[in-house]
């Protein structure tokens, strides 16, 4: 994989690289206690409403990762036995080796979607957008608990159209069981000088969709990175858009967050 706007290769020498861990025993055992002294979670949040949500994948897609080696299954299956906490991440990989792991819904895998004409430029060596809307209903069934993750929205002349069919299609790809469930993370476009640099060297085309600075203004992470963003103001007017469509076209469609 190596998609255009992907935070992760900043903090990985401009590479994507599958991770290993040799300490999986130890990771796995620190995790458990973590978990246990963290007790029962006093109330709802946007992660959950009930348990202590822990992000596996952030700086990896873990549906690629467990190609290689069994550190995914091995925290799959930790997480199913922790009564107040469950695993999550997301993946732009359907990898259906997962589906026979019995995670009791104690995993939650975030199938990112995006409008296919932009996943053409920006998602690149990933599974199609179809596949993984394909796939959501059978991840239920097999026992994970299935969200989309729609990042990253990239603001351009027709999207909000593009969205909408988005939808549609995600509405007719998935049952009432998946539909009961689902819920969404809305994540637009943030961008960085660095990986812009790096991509118009082999990439350039997708800088004309996510390097926009007639749009976008600057924003330092808490990292200490100079990362761009779309404009205060005009971003929120963008959001309410998005969730507002998202109300008209899939009402059962939960917001967890959207920034």
């Amino acid at each position: 994989m190596a998609c255009a706007y992907c935070y992760v290769p900043r903090h990985k020498g401009y590479s994507n690289p599958i991770t290993v861990f040799a300490n999986i025993e130890r990771i796995s055992a620190y995790v458990k206690r973590h978990a246990a002294r963290q007790g029962s979670k006093p109330e709802p949040n946007e992660c959950d409403p009930v348990s202590w949500v822990y992000d596996i994948g952030e700086n990896s897609d873990c549906s690629v990762d467990a190609r290689l080696s069994d550190n995914v299954r091995d925290l799959v299956e930790l997480f199913r036995d922790l009564p107040n906490a469950k695993a999550s991440f997301a993946t732009k990989h359907v990898n259906r080796d997962l589906l026979d792991w019995d995670p009791r819904g104690r995993t939650r895998v975030r199938f990112s979607l995006m409008p296919p004409v932009d996943a053409k430029t920006l998602d690149i060596r990933t599974s199609s957008i179809e596949e993984r809307i394909a796939a959501i209903d059978d991840f239920v069934a097999a026992g994970y608990e299935a969200h989309v993750n729609f990042s990253p929205v990239v603001v351009r002349p027709g999207w909000l159209q593009d969205w909408g069919d988005l939808l549609d299609r995600l509405d007719a790809g998935i049952g009432t069981a998946a539909k009961r469930q689902l819920a969404a993370e809305i994540i637009f476009l943030t961008h960085n000088r660095g990986l812009h640099e790096v991509n118009l060297g082999w990439h350039p085309r997708a800088e004309d969709l996510i390097w926009r600075p007639d749009l976008q203004q600057v924003k330092r992470s808490q990292n200490g990175d100079l990362n761009v963003r779309y404009r205060t103001g005009a971003k929120g007017s963008y959001v309410q858009a998005l969730t507002g469509l998202i109300a008209e076209r899939t009402p059962y469609l939960r917001i967890r967050y959207a920034f």
